[in-house]
């Protein structure tokens, strides 16, 4: 008989305030129809949010807000397991574990630890440099076959495969070494005020990026106000890092190739193309709000999520720990 067992799949987000355009167009999309294929995993990574020094009340927000948008773009707990890694003990105390096999040299060369360590210069902390480590343990706990990644994220997955054959070479075999997932389908969402940098909500020009949650009205103006240049003309072009984000965004979110979307603006200005790409990111956002609005609402409900999902998490995860902690020596 043919084996029909789904491949597993983690991914994890940081509730560090709005969520954009970008992180729905180039992975949150991809998430939730990768629910169909996958066997999947997902996870607000609180407790990586901490390596920046949070207001208590307004993080606790950020994490229940992230939940229910997650829960808004079509995560389905009954698919998918998803909740909250502070809930789950396991995550630290693996953490712990693998830093002992984890070499100074390779944590300091981490090029995320030399940018926010530029960034926070005030606060270079343990956390932020061991960072890796624990987004190793987040992956190797779960024993996904698949990890989603980006540019800025292949670093970490890289030294996770490497702590997890170190380890495995050690104690033998322990820890499964996931692999690389690149979307079928995803868009890289440029800054509407700078196309050559990648939309970011730590943008400090609130016109450069669009939150998911954004109200019409606002991300028609940030649309509007987005920088083209001066040819006019709606088509691909080398150097024109404006439109071509754009046309790449009206693309992601109307299926329409580039030339269809040429084709659609031929003889039409800049300013009607722009209120275009505006009407169609807010009709795609629409429900998603909408959606968002009443599940945050519902806070019995949020719970019985987090619960649920941390339940299910920990059975898997105290189960690797508990091997884990066994081939190393401790009496278990």
């Amino acid at each position: 008989m043919e084996n029909t067992q789904k491949k597993t799949v983690l991914s994890c987000i940081q509730p560090s305030g709005a969520l954009t355009l970008g992180n729905y167009l180039g992975a949150l999309k991809n998430w939730v129809q990768m629910q169909d294929e996958f066997d999947c995993t997902y996870a607000v990574a609180d407790l990586h949010a901490i390596t920046v020094r949070q207001e208590p009340s307004k993080f606790r927000a950020q994490i229940n807000s992230t939940c229910a948008l997650l829960l808004a773009l079509g995560i389905d707990p009954e698919k998918s397991t998803l909740f909250v890694q502070s809930q789950v003990p396991s995550h630290t105390q693996l953490a712990w574990v693998l830093s002992c096999y984890t070499q100074f040299g390779e944590l300091s060369r981490m090029t995320q630890f030399k940018d926010k360590s530029a960034k926070h210069a005030d606060n270079v902390n343990l956390g932020l440099f061991a960072y890796p480590t624990l987004m190793a343990a987040d992956i190797l706990l779960y024993k996904p076959d698949f990890v989603p990644v980006g540019a800025d994220q292949k670093q970490h997955l890289e030294i996770a495969r490497d702590i997890a054959i170190r380890f495995n070479n050690i104690y033998g075999d322990v820890f499964k070494v996931p692999e690389p997932y690149i979307p079928k389908v995803g868009a890289r969402v440029m800054s509407l005020q700078d196309p050559q940098k990648k939309m970011s909500k730590s943008d400090e020009n609130a016109n450069a990026w669009v939150a998911i949650l954004d109200k019409p009205e606002d991300i028609m103006r940030k649309f509007r106000r987005a920088v083209t240049d001066s040819e006019a003309k709606v088509c691909v072009g080398e150097g024109r890092d404006g439109i071509n984000n754009l046309i790449g965004i009206y693309s992601a979110v109307t299926g329409k190739s580039a030339d269809a979307i040429a084709a659609e603006f031929e003889g039409k200005g800049y300013g009607d193309f722009k209120t275009a790409v505006g009407e169609a990111v807010i009709e795609e956002l629409r429900p998603i709000r909408e959606r968002y609005e009443q599940i945050i609402a519902d806070k019995a409900y949020l719970e019985e999520v987090y619960k649920k999902g941390a339940e299910r998490a920990a059975r898997v995860a105290f189960s690797t720990t508990r091997k884990a902690m066994k081939k190393v020596g401790f009496v278990i």
